[in-house]
């Protein structure tokens, strides 16, 4: 790992505009295997960055760190200019009080592999539950909200079912639309489409495609469906074995990468 206090920052599109996520050195291990390997990557303001490489080079997580779920080992990550899992205290960087980070992490929405609906609450329910316990949010502008949101994903018909009344692909387009209840400025995307049928994907993408291009959400996706990466992307990162060996914008990405790890990959999945 580099030791370097002022480490290059890959630029995945902040120049121009305002950085929302910073990655400084970061590195996480699981017992003897380093996952992330001093990683340093910046992203921009409204910008949409996917991941691409092999299973076991570190892309989702990426996602778990900014979510918290996982704490790096070493390192730092920003979020709209705070720490997220460090805080300033007394002059000195120390590690972050559980209301700190829950602060910061308001910031971010996500959506898993799976669909994780709380199958005991109807659809609507399981959209307005977090703004209202975690923002304050009124059940009135909450619930406003939520049919606003299932409109958007095809599903406003829908607000009294519960989620084992749906497809697959009908939960995770409900879970799409519990992330953006949060109203959240960076929304993170781990594989959303993996856990569906074939012809259930297509709508999911779809609805992630309208939210990318009608809004201005940071994104930052783990997917291998390339042609969904290349319509949505402003930027495409290379993970092999922890590092980012190469990005660039999709065009460059697909069509002519500079190494051949990247083309031995695409070729692989294309």
């Amino acid at each position: 790992m580099s030791t370097d206090q002022s480490p290059k920052i890959l630029d995945t599109g902040a120049n121009g505009g305002e950085e929302l996520i910073r990655f400084e050195n970061v590195t996480k291990r699981f017992g003897k295997a380093t996952v992330l390997d001093g990683l340093d990557f910046q992203v921009g303001r409204g910008k949409h960055v996917t991941l691409i490489g092999p299973s076991g080079s570190g892309k989702t997580t990426i996602l778990r760190l900014l979510m918290t779920l996982l704490k790096p080992d070493e390192g730092r990550i920003k979020v709209n200019g705070d720490y997220l899992t460090h805080e300033e205290r007394g002059g000195k960087l120390v590690p972050a009080r559980e209301k700190h980070v829950r602060e910061v992490r308001k910031n971010i929405g996500m959506v898993f592999q799976q669909f994780n609906l709380f199958p005991n609450m109807k659809v609507l329910r399981n959209i307005t539950e977090a703004p209202v316990t975690v923002l304050g949010m009124s059940k009135d502008e909450a619930e406003q909200r939520g049919k606003e949101l299932l409109d958007l994903v095809g599903l406003g018909d829908r607000c009294d079912a519960y989620p084992t009344q749906l497809s697959g692909g009908q939960q995770q387009r409900v879970a799409i639309a519990r992330a953006l209840a949060m109203r959240p400025q960076v929304l993170l995307l781990d594989e959303v489409t993996s856990a569906l049928d074939p012809e259930l994907v297509a709508g999911v993408l779809d609805v992630l495609r309208d939210v990318a291009h009608s809004t201005d959400i940071t994104m930052l996706c783990v997917t291998h469906e390339m042609n969904f990466a290349r319509d949505i992307s402003d930027q495409v990162l290379m993970f092999d074995e922890g590092k980012v060996i190469e990005s660039g914008p999709p065009e460059k990405m697909f069509s002519d990468p500079d190494l051949d790890r990247t083309r031995e990959f695409l070729s692989a999945i294309l």
